[in-house]
């Protein structure tokens, strides 16, 4: 069975069984201000697992297109993609456990013909700190599926990946863990903001035991191993809960949110841990040969990277994404870009993404129509993008013949990426090839300046508002506010040379970088403090208004952050006191905030500064809290 069958074959099971098929969302999130992508099943659906109805009902299965850019380094093994289809299955305040464990591998070994002997699963480990249960029942329903099939089904409690690896699995086939069995938006129990759902989770791995254990991941392999072994299907969150502020409540009802990989389960159909070899991938593979004259065997790595990234931009294209130089535009060139610069490593040089497009097309337009009815426009924004880069190219070798006579420097290779757009690996091969000398300090500079540029990049694993905001709500609100505030007041004490550099906020904290040579002196922070809740009391009102970007930021100075990429307009918040002619805080920035500084107080609660320490080079870190 390939992975176009797989995809009709879970959706048609589960409407067998009372599921109303629903159509998938965007790869830009319509509702979602939090996060530049649609990058998991459930994130369409938050609305209903908190509670509200769905007019589809209790059941509801699809098949979500997905994208993660914080993916996009891993790209390149055998498992990894930014881009994906999640097979899904939601229960709202309907069936459980019972129901969606047995009902999963019942369509991996009945419909797929997986092997069960090759089958794994995980189960939470519970978490005292929050007084959340060990999930028993769960590792009590998978004994009884085992046992049915005829399998051992022995149980480990492992908690960790680095107890894992120096166990094993001690021919176990239910393991428990802690923090990899709790499913959130934000990854882990920990960082959950306040107003998130979560819950325990169980998932599914499958084991290609024909692949070696990887020592360097361990002495010892176990399903959460990264060695490549065992490859995870699906994972069954039973989403129960609710962080508040003084831990975590039950929602009002129980919900299963099932995610399965799509690509991943097509893998295994087909034994083989290498997900690239499927029937949506593998045909790009064979015209990346045809093209470049190379084996896959050769260039896996390039081959994998292109195949991915095309993808990945042709759906976020039909999805009504153009590249550019801001938020999901900025992903999306960096997805093309990539895949150009290494079909220039496969030798391709001419009509490279117009042919693989259609390919991709061809691969996609039986289940996604739309693909093929808008394949003129897609294909045409895809071409424009490799016009412009390949004149990009063209700039910066001429850039770099420019440093014939002397030696490039990290700076210099830093500058032609980041300003020139051109690539570092093309930077040395065109070195080498002019025989231009490199500084023998070069890569200690270029990295330090990329750590530099990753701290200040805002990017989907930061959320799409200016700030890294993690969340949306009230306590997200304040942080967010007292951060702009902080700002100035830092301007105010240490000077107009102090520029953001990046910031993070959570439910709990803001972490704030900024430009500055010095350590901050003990009365230097009790100025900025006092300062910030001067303002806090001074209860300012907050505003926004939109500007032309020029007058923003060359005729009103307003601040913004280093590195930051803005359109032709800017929104600009203004914190002002009524009886004062001139804004305390006038700066650049997404939202959202409080309505006025005064709801900071919450009471007696303060502005203060916890930790101020080196981020890097030049950048200082401040951490800071309301209470």
């Amino acid at each position: 069975m390939n992975a176009q069958e797989i995809r009709r074959h879970y959706l048609s099971f589960f409407k067998q069984r009372g599921h109303k098929e629903i159509a998938r969302a965007l790869l830009v999130p319509q509702n979602d201000p939090t996060t530049l992508f649609t990058g998991s099943g459930m994130q369409p659906l938050i609305p209903y697992l908190l509670g509200q109805t769905n007019p589809n009902g209790t059941r509801l299965t699809d098949s979500q297109t997905c994208l993660r850019a914080q993916d996009i380094e891993e790209v390149g093994d055998n498992r990894h993609t930014t881009f994906f289809e999640m097979l899904g299955n939601w229960s709202l305040g309907d069936y459980f456990k019972k129901e969606q464990l047995n009902w999963f591998f019942e369509f991996l070994v009945s419909d797929i013909g997986l092997d069960p002997k090759r089958i794994y699963v995980t189960c939470f480990s519970g978490y005292d700190k929050y007084k959340i249960p060990k999930d028993v029942e769960s590792a009590q329903i998978w004994q009884d599926i085992f046992k049915k099939a005829g399998l051992d089904h022995a149980m480990l409690d492992l908690k960790t990946e680095k107890q894992g690896s120096l166990i094993g699995t001690k021919d176990a086939r239910i393991f428990f863990y802690q923090h990899k069995n709790w499913w959130c938006r934000s990854g882990s129990i920990d960082t959950m903001p306040i107003d998130e759902p979560g819950g325990p989770d169980s998932e599914v791995f499958y084991l290609f035991d024909s692949i070696p254990h990887d020592l360097s991941y361990g002495p010892k392999c176990h399903p959460n191993c990264d060695c490549g072994r065992f490859i995870e299907l699906g994972n069954s969150v039973f989403m129960e809960y609710l962080k508040t502020k003084s831990g975590f409540t039950k929602l009002p009802r129980k919900n299963v949110d099932y995610g399965g990989g799509l690509e991943r389960i097509a893998a295994a159909a087909i034994d083989s841990p290498d997900v690239f070899k499927i029937s949506l991938m593998w045909p790009i593979i064979e015209a990346l040969e045809k093209l470049s004259h190379k084996s896959y065997a050769q260039e896996t790595n390039s081959m994998r990277i292109i195949t991915d990234h095309l993808r990945g931009a042709l759906f976020l294209a039909l999805d009504g994404v153009v590249p550019s130089n801001k938020e999901q535009g900025y992903v999306m060139r960096r997805l093309i870009r990539r895949a150009i610069r290494f079909s220039f490593k496969l030798g391709i040089e001419n009509n490279f993404l117009d042919q693989i497009s259609d390919v991709v097309i061809k691969l996609y337009e039986q289940d996604y129509p739309e693909l093929k009815t808008q394949q003129v426009k897609l294909k045409d924004i895809l071409n424009k993008e490799e016009k412009i880069f390949r004149q990009t190219l063209r700039k910066g070798i001429r850039e770099l013949s420019k440093m014939k006579d002397q030696k490039i420097t990290g700076s210099d290779l830093f500058r032609l990426q980041d300003t020139f757009g051109f690539p570092l690996e093309l930077s040395l091969e065109e070195a080498f090839s002019q025989n231009i000398e490199l500084d023998p300090k070069w890569r200690k500079q270029f990295d330090q300046l990329l750590i530099e540029q990753r701290t200040r990049s805002q990017t989907a694993t930061k959320g799409a508002f200016k700030g890294g905001l993690g969340g949306d709500s009230l306590i997200h609100r304040k942080y967010h506010t007292a951060t702009h505030l902080m700002y100035q007041a830092l301007r105010e004490v240490l000077g107009d040379h102090v520029i953001q550099h990046g910031s993070n906020i959570t439910g709990e904290r803001l972490r704030f970088d900024f430009s500055h040579p010095d350590k901050l002196t003990p009365d230097q922070i009790n100025q900025v403090e006092a300062i910030v809740n001067e303002q806090i009391r001074a209860d300012l009102n907050v505003s926004w208004e939109e500007y032309p970007t020029d007058i923003a930021m060359n005729e009103m100075h307003v601040l913004g952050a280093f590195g930051d990429r803005y359109g032709d307009r800017v929104k600009v918040y203004r914190m002002q006191a009524k009886d004062k002619d001139q804004p305390f805080s006038l700066e650049i920035c997404g939202g959202p905030h409080v309505e006025h500084t005064g709801q900071l107080m919450d009471g007696n609660k303060k502005f203060k500064i916890i930790k101020e320490e080196s981020s890097s080079a030049g950048i200082r870190r401040i951490k800071a809290v309301l209470s």
